[in-house]
């Protein structure tokens, strides 16, 4: 298990996964926790970057391709091309600050029901910065109430101490996996990049072709 043997295309299931929220909740640091052990002081992301993921849930192999976006207003502009096709998204407030909590419903859970593609895209709720308890300012409960609201997951977790970290990718994974329709899509992804690489590796001389 664990062994990867130079095969980085080797994978069963392949997701897209949006982190959005307020800006400096710890989006980009719940992605680098996730991705790479360490956070150190990050700037905050301009526009939009992306990381990948490759990791094993239950039997499946993932290749998660991670959206990390802005905050900002400003950025605003690339919404729709962002959300397109995702089967996953990650719902980020920081528990310490409780207007990046009250945006989560006001703002953000709304451009996810304007945006969104996937009717089915699976969506968890994730309090960040738990490390810093004694500056609360959302209760655990609150968090499961909005959650329950929203139809979707809910894990509290600090990308600081890595509580829960990993979790919050692997139970969103877990989650679309059960679902027909983005299971269906995430392998059809994959299936797709196999023969076009298959084609792009083995055209035959004389452009034949023979199944």
């Amino acid at each position: 298990m664990g062994s990867s043997s130079g095969q980085s295309s080797s994978y069963d299931l392949s997701f897209k996964i949006l982190l959005i929220g307020d800006s400096g909740v710890g989006k980009s640091s719940l992605l680098v926790s996730f991705i790479s052990n360490t956070v150190d002081n990050l700037a905050p992301t301009i526009g939009v970057d992306f990381k990948i993921k490759q990791l094993s849930v239950g039997e499946k192999r993932l290749k998660l391709t991670i959206w990390d976006t802005a905050g900002q207003e400003r950025f605003r502009t690339l919404t729709s091309s962002y959300y397109r096709g995702a089967q996953g998204i990650i719902l980020v407030y920081d528990v310490t600050r409780r207007d990046t909590f009250t945006n989560l419903s006001d703002v953000w859970a709304k451009e996810v029901e304007l945006y969104s593609t996937n009717q089915d895209c699976v969506k968890i709720l994730v309090g960040n910065k738990v490390d810093r308890d004694s500056e609360r300012a959302v209760t655990r409960e609150e968090g499961i109430a909005l959650a329950k609201e929203l139809g979707s997951l809910f894990l509290e977790c600090s990308a600081k101490t890595r509580e829960n970290v990993e979790q919050c990718f692997e139970e969103l994974a877990l989650k679309i996996m059960e679902v027909p329709s983005l299971l269906e899509e995430g392998s059809t992804a994959v299936k797709r990049n196999i023969i076009k690489q298959k084609q792009e590796f083995q055209a035959p001389p004389g452009g034949g072709c023979c199944s």
